[in-house]
């Protein structure tokens, strides 16, 4: 006896088992995309969670100090000093940042003195950071400068220091991956194993256990 099937339900069955298709070859290119990213945030990740708690020292950061006379006539504001700073310790970037405190009156052992205004400029990359502080008026600068190791430059990475609009796109192109794939693989369980009692018992185990820790840790 020929079992002759509803030509609809094939064709749905069809269109399911191309749709599986298209979605397990989808998750795996983004999972595919997203590998060598994937590997630097949380190779860095994990440095970035221990080095506080666990005082893990791979993370260093290198220090140096100096102070470097300033030519004649003075810089005229803290843009001009940048500049200059990047002339003369050839720093091939921007600053991170350029900030101006104004000059204030301050009380030290009951008496009132005139703090002259004080210049900050920033220079960062993954490799080091370059700080200099001026107080206006004086004859020198102080440059700090701090040289990242290997696992300091990793971390830098993952935090995004000193890097451009670039890179932080392309990070968020795997925040992007890793939401799809975590949709893709709820839905290519279900699918595949049916099971969604389990699915969600493992999930709302996770998500338990995450708050649980988050509560304890205030």
């Amino acid at each position: 006896m020929t079992n002759i099937q509803n030509p609809e339900i094939v064709i749905r069955k069809s269109k399911r088992i191309q749709w599986l298709k298209w979605l397990r070859r989808t998750h795996a290119w983004v999972g595919l995309w997203g590998a060598a990213l994937g590997l630097l945030f949380g190779v860095s990740g994990i440095l970035l969670n221990h080095r506080m708690v666990m005082k893990i020292p791979a993370v260093k950061m290198e220090q140096s100090q100096i102070e470097m006379a300033l030519p004649m006539p003075l810089p005229a504001d803290a843009k001009a000093l940048a500049i200059w700073l990047q002339v003369q310790l050839s720093i091939d970037r921007q600053p991170s940042k350029i900030s101006v405190e104004p000059a204030k009156t301050v009380t030290w052992a009951d008496q009132n003195f005139q703090q002259p205004s004080q210049w900050r400029v920033d220079f960062h990359s993954p490799q080091q950071s370059i700080n200099a502080e001026y107080w206006v008026g004086n004859t020198s600068v102080s440059v700090k400068r701090q040289d990242a190791n290997a696992f300091a430059f990793i971390t830098r990475l993952h935090r995004g220091v000193g890097m451009g609009a670039a890179w932080i796109l392309l990070a968020d192109t795997l925040a992007g991956g890793l939401a799809f794939l975590s949709l893709s693989g709820l839905l290519l369980w279900t699918k595949l194993h049916g099971s969604r009692l389990a699915m969600a018992g493992l999930g709302l185990t996770s998500l338990g256990l995450a708050v649980f820790i988050v509560l304890n840790s205030l």
